[in-house]
């Protein structure tokens, strides 16, 4: 398993009602986070980019808080790491937020992951209107 974590956060102008299902879902994932994504059982995912398979099992779940998923070498099934993506509303101003905590991604810097996953968010944000 990879040694960085990446730790990011981002305000989205969406309840966590709406944004959930864009977390939990392979329909939903399929829009912003991944080329395809395909469900062949509960618990595991197949996430794909450029043709590459690259299968999770999601492991923790809360309805509308967050989930948490398990990226597995799929030659020998060991862990590569986890994805988690987490819905916080703040009390004060009750806007919500998008915190990724990603330990699967192969960067070198926290510039490359930063790049990464504030493309991927925008292009959520996107979706949800925000």
């Amino acid at each position: 398993m990879p040694a960085n974590n990446f730790e990011f956060e981002y305000e989205v102008k969406a309840s966590p009602k709406v944004l959930y299902p864009y977390l939990s879902t392979a329909s939903g994932l399929q829009q912003w986070f991944a080329d395809k994504v395909t469900v062949p059982n509960a618990s595991t995912f197949h996430f794909y980019w450029d043709d590459e398979n690259h299968p999770a099992v999601l492991i923790q779940s809360k309805l509308n808080k967050f989930v948490r998923f398990e990226f597995l070498n799929p030659k020998d099934e060991t862990s590569k790491g986890f994805i988690e993506l987490k819905l916080e509303v703040s009390e004060l101003s009750n806007t919500t937020y998008l915190k990724v905590t990603d330990s699967a991604s192969t960067f070198k810097s926290d510039d490359d992951a930063a790049e990464l996953w504030d493309y991927l968010c925008d292009k959520l944000k996107e979706i949800v209107g925000s």
